[in-house]
């Protein structure tokens, strides 16, 4: 949990986890989250909370990709988050690499009053190197001010074979978006739509209906991935 010191700045006013998540606090309001074992692996059931108080900022890190193992039986990751008014959250993490045989479901559940401020980024690569990767299945709910702002579902892997036709996936390798949640948009709007173009590599620019836009990208590695969803994130950003 996050709130404002009074004096223009946040503090942590409590941080709490245990293996195999682990918080640990850099600098300031800046948290990494330190993966303690390997995985998720198949059968971890995790749980991440955030609590952003009114005014107050955060922003989370992971130090390395997350690569998701099989296991008897799925492995999950939820995360629920709260960013109180004018509080801002900036979710940075590395890419979720999908190993050959696992099967993942992450879900992720944000709600932002009146005023505040987001900039959330997923990035997921199907298998190591040479690995056809595993299945995933990956949902993002974000409300803002108590209204529904976005609903945003990926599925991909052999237990999702629709993700494989030429209209949708492909053959990218690589998925990811960023979802950038502004205020000041309210009145002026963030802009209209983009596609930007890197190599093999296309991303959408996504103004939404309230103050946000949504990157969404397919690329064939993950160095191009990231490069397509900042400048996306660059185009429409007023941080």
């Amino acid at each position: 949990m996050v709130e404002a010191d009074g004096g223009g700045g946040s503090r942590l006013a409590c941080l709490r986890s245990e293996g195999p998540l682990v918080l640990r606090p850099t600098a300031g309001t800046l948290v990494h989250l330190v993966g303690g074992a390997g995985g998720p692996l198949g059968g971890d059931v995790l749980r991440i909370e955030i609590v952003v108080g009114p005014g107050a900022e955060l922003t989370l890190r992971t130090v390395a990709a997350a690569v998701v193992l099989p296991g008897p039986t799925p492995s999950v990751v939820e995360v629920d988050v709260v960013v109180g008014e004018g509080g801002s959250l900036r979710w940075l993490p590395e890419p979720t690499v999908a190993a050959g045989g696992c099967d993942h479901r992450a879900r992720a559940r944000v709600a932002l009053a009146a005023g505040a401020r987001l900039v959330w980024r997923e990035e997921l690569v199907r298998g190591r190197f040479g690995e056809e990767g595993g299945s995933v299945s990956s949902r993002l709910s974000v409300d803002y001010a108590g209204r529904p702002l976005v609903r945003h579902q990926v599925q991909v892997g052999s237990d999702h074979p629709a993700w494989a036709a030429p209209s949708v996936g492909g053959d990218a390798r690589c998925t990811g978006s960023v979802l950038v949640v502004d205020p000041d948009w309210i009145a002026s709007g963030p802009g209209g739509p983009a596609v930007l173009v890197d190599g093999d590599g296309t991303a959408a620019v996504l103004p939404l209906a309230g103050p946000a836009v949504h990157v969404v990208a397919l690329a064939p590695d993950a160095r191009t991935l990231r490069r397509l969803l900042e400048a996306g994130r660059s185009a429409v950003s007023v941080e």
